[in-house]
């Protein structure tokens, strides 16, 4: 009978050991769950509210005490210095697509283009802006596969124009891409390459799509990252 009972008792503890286990595993996996959903939404909110609370800070100390937002309102409105500042981005973005506004934005490039030193951040801060805004621009519209940082490697790169001028008479003529190979899981980083057209493979992927794999780690990615005919 006690050997009977024994075993009962240590079948009883392993059930009971198993259960437990059985509930911190799943505990566990509602932890990283919770974690999973939470985590993106909370980091993107508490960005979106550093940018909104800077813009209003900024925006209050250009202008006068008695012409605050707090001070015309009986409360506390967050995102109104946003607010004021795209409406007066948009009246500069008026003035400036009209004859006079565009002259003195002329006269104000050539006054720049005198100094020394800022005019070579002003040209290439314009240059890179252009590039990225304008709706002509070829820059960061295609995802590609080059070989990197190995034959038979190959990495995520976003075509950013044509090569031309002096790189591709150096380059020995031919077609040539401008290739820009991010790194992970910053993607602000990366390598500059000059590469022939014919040695990328374009992906159909989005540029966005790119950018979350990239910063994944490739972790987070289309679902098929089908590859066009060259």
């Amino acid at each position: 009978m006690s050997g009977t009972d024994g075993g009962e008792e240590r079948r009883g503890r392993a059930r009971f050991a198993g259960l437990h286990l059985t509930l911190a595993a799943r505990l566990k996996a509602y932890l990283f769950t919770g974690i999973l959903v939470t985590a993106p939404i909370s980091i993107t909110l508490y960005l979106a509210w550093l940018v909104v609370d800077g813009v209003d800070n900024l925006v209050d100390s250009l202008l006068p005490a008695p012409y605050h937002p707090d001070q015309l309102l009986p409360f506390t409105l967050p995102g109104l210095g946003l607010l004021l500042l795209l409406i007066f981005l948009i009246l500069v973005g008026m003035v400036s697509a009209g004859v006079v506004g565009n002259l003195l934005v002329r006269l104000g490039e050539a006054l720049v283009g005198r100094m020394p030193v800022l005019r070579g951040i002003y040209s290439a801060v314009k240059q890179v802006f252009e590039t990225v805004l304008a709706q002509k621009s070829d820059a960061f519209r295609e995802v590609v596969l080059v070989e990197f940082p190995r034959p038979g490697a190959w990495a995520i790169a976003f075509v950013t124009g044509g090569t031309k001028g002096d790189l591709q008479q150096a380059l020995g003529g031919g077609d040539w891409v401008n290739v820009f190979v991010p790194t992970t899981p910053n993607p602000t980083s990366g390598y500059l390459m000059f590469v022939p057209r014919d040695q990328v493979k374009p992906l159909a992927m989005s540029v966005e799509d790119g950018l979350k794999m990239v910063v994944s780690g490739g972790l987070v990615g289309p679902e098929e990252a089908t590859i066009k005919a060259p």
